[in-house]
């Protein structure tokens, strides 16, 4: 069993240090709806807020600012978009297949402390164990085909160094079965990577647009679970919150063993009616970095020293139709470089994210294993070099931060001065 969990978590994140579809719909046919989400109370931006059309498969996420942009066809007839987050108030937007621009929305936090009644009713470890025994019942039963927007970036201290993205096929088979036929295809995709002389130590993420594969936590149990590593966890009932209208349960939980291989820290989010599981957000206990390293670090060059920080993952998914489906997976790790002799390291920041941006569910197109986009690939070895400020088109996409364009602008420059 802990040879299993080494090899799943082996899957969630390789990092190598070395030296030195079919598109949605054509043209203008469609509308734009962009604005920014922000808590009512404190008027702050909120990030990775599920931002969907009413009734329909299509959506994105708000960025680390707040802020989205929405594509839609004007051949499905959408009549609203609604704005979701966990711990808020669901929002609609009514719209009528014209643009708005730069809405501001304002989402109220919820707020239901979790009773007495509720704590009796259901122990935190039986909830978890029922949610369990229904994931065949509350995720599709057919397979899927799901778009997506994938986004990995490279930070060196505070400063970009890599950054790659790509509009995704992500092929998936019923939730009744594992993930060994699950693939991921790269349908277009653009790179900018840093040539200033000072950043000879180039970062990359192997196997990064299969994350939509590895951590749907719910498809791929043997992360988090499984019922044969189900006691190496304690859980504890941590109150009640809303997504969309509905009420969760939030339940943590942390090891409660020690293994050889690294075990998870964190909370899960579970559907108080259904007993769905709605959002995942955990990380890899740090307790013994050596085993850390051992799991993520694929390779180095001689003579450098490595020590990761922190490793985090989110997995969220959305209810459509009565069923579930994956919606967001996000993925950060930050760790530390530095070479023998020398007093200062140096800090690195590994970002990776995917929003789920329509799903196909009638007789979808499986993906071959010669398309599908190899786990020990690098999207930015796969993808090209971009200038075309218009290269999406009619996609949807996660908006780039403030930070993020100008850092495109800058490496840009550097291409085209090189």
């Amino acid at each position: 069993m802990e040879k299993k969990l080494r090899s799943i978590s082996a899957h969630l994140l390789w990092v190598v240090l070395l030296l030195s579809s079919t598109n949605l719909f054509a043209g203008n046919d469609y509308f734009t709806v962009s604005g920014i989400v922000k808590d009512k109370n404190t008027h702050k931006p909120l990030e990775y807020v599920t931002v969907s059309v009413s009734s329909n498969n299509i959506g994105t996420v708000s960025n680390a600012d707040g802020e989205f942009l929405l594509k839609i066809p004007l051949s499905i007839g959408a009549t609203s978009v609604e704005i979701s987050h966990v711990g808020y108030h669901g929002f609609r937007i009514p719209v009528k297949g014209e643009d708005i621009i730069n809405k501001e929305i304002l989402l109220v936090p919820y707020a239901n402390p979790l009773s007495e009644v509720v704590i009796r009713g259901w122990d935190a470890r039986y909830l978890i164990w029922e949610a369990i025994n229904k994931i065949d019942e509350n995720y599709s039963s057919s397979p899927t085909l799901l778009t997506g927007f994938y986004r990995e970036t490279v930070q060196k201290r505070r400063n970009y160094i890599n950054i790659s993205e790509a509009v995704i096929d992500i092929y998936k088979t019923a939730y009744t079965e594992g993930t060994m036929r699950d693939r991921v295809q790269i349908s277009k995709g653009r790179k900018l990577l840093s040539r200033e002389k000072t950043d000879t130590l180039a970062v990359k993420l192997l196997g990064g647009p299969n994350l939509s594969v590895f951590v749907d936590i719910v498809k791929n149990r043997d992360a988090l679970l499984d019922k044969e590593t189900f006691s190496y966890y304690e859980y504890t009932m941590e109150g009640v919150t809303q997504i969309n209208g509905r009420d969760q349960y939030v339940i943590g939980f942390r090891p409660r063993v020690s293994i050889p291989a690294p075990l998870y820290l964190g909370t899960f989010y579970v559907d108080k009616e259904s007993l769905a599981f709605t959002r995942a957000e955990f990380q890899i206990d740090m307790t013994n970095r050596d085993k850390v390293t051992e799991l993520i670090l694929k390779k180095k060059p001689f003579g450098l020293r490595f020590r990761p920080e922190e490793v985090s993952y989110v997995a969220s998914y959305r209810e459509r139709d009565g069923k579930c489906y994956l919606s967001y997976i996000r993925n950060e790790m930050k760790f530390k470089c530095d070479w023998r002799r020398r007093l200062f390291s140096t800090n690195y920041i590994i970002v990776s994210e995917m929003a789920v941006t329509d799903i196909t569910d009638r007789e979808p197109t499986i993906i071959s294993r010669k398309e599908a986009f190899n786990p020990g690939q690098s999207l930015s070895d796969n993808v090209m070099n971009f200038f075309d400020n218009d290269f999406w088109g009619a996609y949807n996409i996660i908006e780039p931060t403030e930070s993020l364009e100008s850092a495109v602008n800058k490496l840009k420059k550097q291409q085209i001065d090189q």
